[in-house]
C-alpha cells in the first residue's frame, strides 16, 4: 500500500498517489450515474491518499487508513460510516472485480469526500437517461451503492477509459458553540446553591492531550497531586459516556476551540466525581496551542454553564409568551444531542417543581424495562444505564404507564425502585408517550413528604407531553448512529476473528476487542467438554495494573454457570465477592479483624474492588449447539451497560464463538496429524560404531511433519544394520499412507533373515494388495556392516531412486550402485544387490529426488550439480556433509521448496591409533 498526506492548500491534483492520471468528465461521450455537476465551492484543506493491491486483506487496510485518516482530521463523528463505505466499495474493486483500488480523502470546511477508484470500467455505458438498478439487499453486488445512497449527503460514480470511480461526500453536524448572556439581579434566597467554598479545578491540556498544568483546587477535588498526574493523558482520569458510534469523544471535545458540558473524573480513591467543565482553546505567544479546562462538582455547573438564550433576531411573541410550549420547558435552542436533552429536561422539571431530584428513563423497544439515562441530584448509582422493570411487582416499576404521586415512600417501599436508600421520601411520576407507545418516564422527587399533589403531575404531564417525540427523535437518532458505528466495529472484528486459528491468539482478541470498547474489564471461561467445568482461560483490564488482582478474584469464586440461553445475564459475583474482600481488608487495617498477610496489601483489594464492583454481565459462547465458554464484562463501582451496548457483544460473542469453536478443531485436528505423521519416521538413530550417520528431513507443505519421502537405520541383526530412503509418490497424507507401510515393512521383513532383492520384492507384493491406494515408490535399500579394518561393507539394491554417490578421500564422486525397476508398478521384480566398501574417509551420501529436482525457473540442480557439491565435502564429518548439501539446495532457488526432501550422509572415519 502507498499513501501520501498533504496537510492544508488547495492540492494541484487530486489525484491517488502513485495511480495512473485519470479526468473527470460530465456525460461527454462517457455514462455517469448519480453525479453531483455543482462544483465544490469549499476548500479543499488536507488530502490523503493510498493504493491497495487485488488482495483480501486490501479491504481491513484500507477501512484502517481511512479511520485513522479521519480521526486524525478530528472528524470522529463520521468514521464509522466512512468506513462501512469504503469496506463495501473497496471489497468491490479488490475482491470482485480483482483489481488495485485507489481511495482518496478530501477534507474541507463543511465535509469529506472520499474516492474510490478501480481498473474494471464497465462495458456497457448507461444512458444519461436510462435508470439504474442497484440491484437488490439479498444479492451479493450492488451493497455498496445502496449504503452509499442510505447514509451519504452526496454521492455518484464516473467513468472513464481505465478507471471506474465511486465517490461518496460526508457533511459534518454542527456543534454548537457557547453563548454569552446575563442573568437579572436576583434575591439571596433565589441563587443557585453551592457549598460554602466552590473549587474550581484548572487544569490545562497541551497538544497532545496530555495534562501541563493542575491547580490546588484540582487536588482538593480529585485526591491526586500535581506530580502525578502531569504529564498523563487527561483520557486516563476522565470517564466518558462514550459509546461506538455516538456523541462526540473526550479527545475530540478538547480540539474544539470552546465546549462545554459534563463528564465524570475518576479520582484517587476510584469513584467517579461528575463534573461540569468549560473548555477553552488557546495559543502562546509561540503559536503552541493547549486546552485550558475548568472544571466544577456537577451540582454547581451554575458557575460555570452558559444559560442558552432566544436568539435577538427572533421577535417575541406579542402577549409575551413564547408560542411554542417546548422551547418553554426547555428553552432555546434546544440540545441537539439525546443526552444534552435529557440533562437538560431534569433539571428543568426539577427547578419546575421546586424537587431536590429528577430522574429520565427511556423505555427499551419491547416496553418491559426502563434504563436510567439522565438525573440529577441523585447518587452516581442511579444516575447512567441502570434498569429497571416496568410491570408491577416486588422491584418493579409500577408507576410507568400511568401518572402516579407518592406522598410518602417509606409508606410503599421499593414503588420507586430508583429511589431506594436515596433519602427521597414523596416523588411524582408521569409517563413519555408517543402515539400511545410508551416511550420513557420523568420523576421528580423531594427530601421531605407530603410535597406533590395531583396539580404537580398535571403539569409535568404537560411538559412530558410536549417533550416526548423530541425525546424519541433524539433517542432514534443516537439509535442510527450508534447501529452504524456497531456495524463498522463488527466488519473489522470479523476481519480479526477470521484471521488466526491460533486459541490463544483467538482469546486475547476476544478479549481486546471488548476493552475498552464495550466494557472496562473482560473475562473469557472455556468449556472443554460437556463434562469439564468452566476454565478461566483470559483476563483483560483497560488499566494492566489491575489485571492480576481481578484474575486472583475471579479464581476465587465459582465461575458462571454454561447457561445456553442466548442474550446477556447479569453476574452479582464479582461484585459482591469484591466488596466483602475489600471490607475485610479494611476491617483487619484497622484492627478489627484477622492480622493482614504481606500479600494482602489494602491499596490492591480497594482498587480491585472498584473495578469490579459496577455492573458485570455474562454471554454464552455457543457454537454448533454447544456452550464452549463465556463471555464476561465488566464495569467499575457504579456503572452500568446500556442495553445497546449488551446487543453489540451479543453479535460479538457468536462471532467470537465460532472463531473460537474453528481455533479448537483446527488445534485438535493439527496435534493429532503431528502425532500420527512422527509415528511414520523413526524415533532416533541407533549409535554405529566406526560409522557416522547423519540425516536431514524436510516435509513439503504447510503442518506436514511427515509426506512421501522417508528414511531408516535399524539394527537387523549382531553388527549388521539396514537403512533406507525412499519417496513415495505425491506428497501430504496420501503419501505419508504408503510410507508408514514401507517403514515397517521393510523392518520386520529384514529382521527375518531375507537378503536385500527379497525383502523389496515382498514390499512390492504388499503395496501392489493395497489396490487403488497403492502408488509407486522408489527405494534404496541396503545393509551395512563395519569391519574390524576400519572400512565398512554394503550390500544395496536400488530400485528406481536416484543413485547413491560415493565421496572418495581424494575428492571424486562416482555412483555406488546401478539403478533397477521401482516398486508398486510390476507384479515380478528380478532384483539383485551389489556390494560396496566404503575405506576410511569415505562417505556414502543418499538422497530423495526432491534434491536433485530443485528447480529456479528452467535450471535443475541434477545429479550433475549434486556431485559438484558433494566434491567440496572431503574431509568433513557427515553432519557436515549433509548440512552443506541442504545449505546448496535452499540457495539454488529462492521459493520454497514444492517436493519433499531427505539427505542420508554415512562416513567412515576409520580407526584411531594412539
Amino acid at each position: 500500500m502507498t499513501t501520501g498526506l498533504i496537510p492544508g492548500g488547495q492540492p494541484p491534483d487530486p489525484r491517488p498517489t502513485g495511480a495512473r492520471p485519470y479526468e473527470r468528465r460530465d456525460q461527454v461521450g462517457h455514462g455517469a450515474l448519480y453525479v453531483d455537476n455543482r462544483s465544490r465551492s469549499s476548500v479543499i484543506t488536507a488530502r490523503a491518499a493510498a493504493s491497495f493491491e487485488p488482495v483480501g486483506r486490501s479491504v481491513a487496510t484500507a477501512r484502517s487508513f481511512v479511520r485513522d485518516t479521519l480521526q486524525g482530521w478530528g472528524f470522529a463523528d463520521i468514521v464509522d460510516d466512512a468506513v462501512v463505505l469504503t469496506s463495501e466499495l473497496v471489497t468491490n474493486a479488490v475482491v470482485h472485480a480483482g483489481t488495485s483500488a485507489d481511495v482518496l480523502c478530501l477534507r474541507s470546511d463543511d465535509g469529506v469526500r472520499i474516492e474510490v477508484a478501480d481498473r474494471y470500467p464497465e462495458r456497457e455505458i448507461p444512458l444519461q437517461a436510462t435508470a439504474v438498478n442497484m440491484g437488490s439487499p439479498d444479492r451479493e453486488g450492488g451493497r455498496g451503492l445502496q449504503l452509499c445512497a442510505a447514509i451519504a449527503g452526496r454521492w455518484g460514480v464516473e467513468y472513464t477509459p481505465t478507471h471506474k470511480q465511486v465517490w461518496f461526500q460526508l457533511d459534518l453536524p454542527e456543534r454548537p458553540v457557547g453563548t454569552r448572556a446575563a442573568g437579572p439581579s436576583l434575591p439571596a434566597d433565589l441563587l443557585p446553591l453551592a457549598d460554602s467554598r466552590v473549587r474550581v479545578a484548572v487544569v490545562q491540556i497541551d497538544r497532545t492531550g496530555s495534562i501541563a498544568a493542575w491547580n490546588e483546587d484540582a487536588e482538593e477535588l480529585f485526591g491526586y497531586p500535581a506530580d502525578q498526574v502531569v504529564g498523563k493523558p487527561l483520557t486516563d482520569l476522565a470517564a466518558w459516556p462514550h459509546t461506538p458510534g455516538t456523541s462526540t469523544g473526550i479527545a475530540e471535545a478538547l480540539q474544539l476551540s470552546r465546549w462545554e458540558g459534563s463528564y465524570g473524573i475518576r479520582g484517587a480513591d476510584g469513584r467517579v466525581t461528575p463534573v461540569y467543565a468549560s473548555h477553552l482553546r488557546v495559543r502562546d505567544t509561540d503559536g503552541e496551542p493547549s486546552t485550558v479546562c475548568l472544571l466544577v462538582r456537577d451540582h454547581e455547573r451554575a458557575v460555570l454553564q452558559t444559560p442558552m438564550r432566544v436568539p435577538s433576531s427572533d421577535p417575541a411573541p406579542a402577549d409575551g409568551q413564547n408560542s411554542d410550549p417546548f422551547e418553554v420547558f426547555i428553552g432555546s435552542p434546544a440540545p441537539d444531542d439525546l443526552d444534552g436533552l435529557l440533562q437538560r429536561t431534569v433539571e428543568r422539571a426539577r427547578d419546575m417543581l421546586d424537587g431536590d431530584s429528577a430522574f429520565l428513563l427511556l423505555a427499551t423497544d419491547d416496553e418491559t424495562e426502563l434504563e436510567v439515562r439522565a438525573s440529577t441530584g441523585l447518587p452516581s448509582a442511579r444516575q447512567r444505564f441502570a434498569r429497571v422493570p416496568v410491570e408491577a411487582g416486588p422491584g418493579r416499576y409500577g408507576s410507568a404507564r400511568m401518572p402516579a404521586v407518592h406522598d410518602d415512600l417509606t409508606a410503599v417501599p421499593g414503588a420507586v425502585p430508583l429511589l431506594n436508600g436515596t433519602g427521597m421520601r414523596s416523588v411524582v411520576t408521569v409517563p413519555l408517550k408517543v402515539e400511545g407507545r410508551l416511550t420513557g418516564s420523568l420523576g421528580v422527587a423531594a427530601e421531605g413528604p407530603g410535597r406533590y399533589s395531583n396539580e404537580e403531575a398535571l403539569r409535568l404531564q404537560f411538559a412530558a407531553d410536549r417533550i416526548a417525540l423530541a425525546v424519541e427523535s433524539a433517542r432514534l437518532g443516537e439509535l442510527e448512529r450508534l447501529r452504524r458505528g456497531s456495524l463498522s466495529f463488527l466488519v473489522e472484528a470479523s476481519d480479526l476473528l477470521a484471521g488466526t486459528l491460533d486459541r490463544d491468539q483467538t482469546l486475547a482478541l476476544m478479549a481486546q476487542m471488548t476493552v475498552p470498547t464495550l466494557a472496562t474489564w473482560c473475562a473469557v471461561y472455556t468449556i472443554a467438554d460437556q463434562a469439564s467445568e468452566p476454565y478461566l482461560s483470559y483476563v483483560l483490564h483497560e488499566d494492566e495494573e489491575l489485571i492480576d488482582g481481578i484474575k486472583s478474584l475471579l479464581s476465587k469464586i465459582a465461575p458462571p454457570d454454561p447457561v445456553p440461553t442466548p442474550g446477556a445475564r447479569v453476574w452479582p459475583a464479582p461484585s459482591e465477592a469484591a466488596h466483602q474482600a475489600a471490607l475485610r481488608t479494611s476491617m483487619r487495617s484497622l484492627g478489627l479483624g484477622e492480622p493482614m498477610t504481606v500479600s494482602s496489601g489494602i491499596g490492591t483489594t480497594l482498587a480491585t474492588a472498584s473495578a469490579v464492583g459496577g455492573e458485570t454481565v455474562v454471554l454464552p459462547l455457543v457454537a454448533r449447539n454447544r456452550v464452549i465458554g463465556m463471555l464476561t464484562l465488566g464495569k467499575p463501582t457504579d456503572e452500568h451497560f446500556r442495553q445497546e451496548i449488551l446487543e453489540l457483544a451479543e453479535d460479538l460473542s457468536r462471532r467470537a464463538a465460532l472463531a473460537l469453536d474453528n481455533a479448537r478443531l483446527y488445534s485438535e485436528r493439527t496435534a493429532i496429524s503431528q502425532s500420527l505423521q512422527r509415528s511414520l519416521l523413526p524415533p532416533e538413530l541407533p549409535q554405529i560404531d566406526g560409522v557416522e550417520v547423519e540425516v536431514i528431513y524436510r516435509a513439503a507443505g504447510e503442518g506436514n511433519e511427515v509426506g512421501g519421502d522417508f528414511y531408516d537405520l535399524f539394527p537387523i541383526r549382531d553388527g549388521a544394520y539396514g537403512f533406507a530412503i525412499g519417496d513415495v509418490c505425491g506428497t501430504g497424507p496420501n503419501a505419508a499412507a504408503v510410507t508408514g507401510l514401507a517403514r515397517h515393512a521393510l523392518r520386520l521383513l529384514a529382521r527375518e533373515g531375507l537378503s536385500g532383492p527379497a525383502v523389496l520384492e515382498r514390499l512390492n507384493s504388499a503395496i501392489l494388495d493395497e489396490g487403488a491406494r497403492s502408488r509407486f515408490l522408489t527405494l534404496l535399500y541396503g545393509e551395512m556392516r563395519p569391519q574390524e579394518d576400519g572400512s565398512a561393507e554394503l550390500k544395496v539394491v536400488c530400485a528406481g531412486h536416484p543413485l547413491p554417490l560415493r565421496l572418495r578421500q581424494d575428492g571424486t564422486v562416482e555412483a555406488a550402485a546401478e539403478p533397477q525397476p521401482l516398486l508398486g508398478v510390476m507384479e515380478d521384480l528380478e532384483l539383485y544387490e551389489q556390494t560396496v566398501t566404503l575405506d576410511p574417509g569415505d562417505v556414502l551420501l543418499c538422497v530423495t529426488d526432491g534434491v536433485t529436482e530443485r528447480r529456479e525457473g528452467t535450471r535443475m540442480l541434477g545429479d550433475d550439480g549434486l556431485a559438484d557439491v558433494l566434491t567440496t565435502c572431503t574431509g568433513l564429518t557427515a553432519g557436515a556433509v549433509a548440512a552443506r548439501i541442504m545449505r546448496a539446495v535452499e540457495r539454488f532457488a529462492s521459493d520454497a521448496p514444492s517436493d519433499d526432501m531427505a539427505i542420508l550422509a554415512m562416513r567412515v572415519p576409520g580407526i584411531h591409533k594412539d
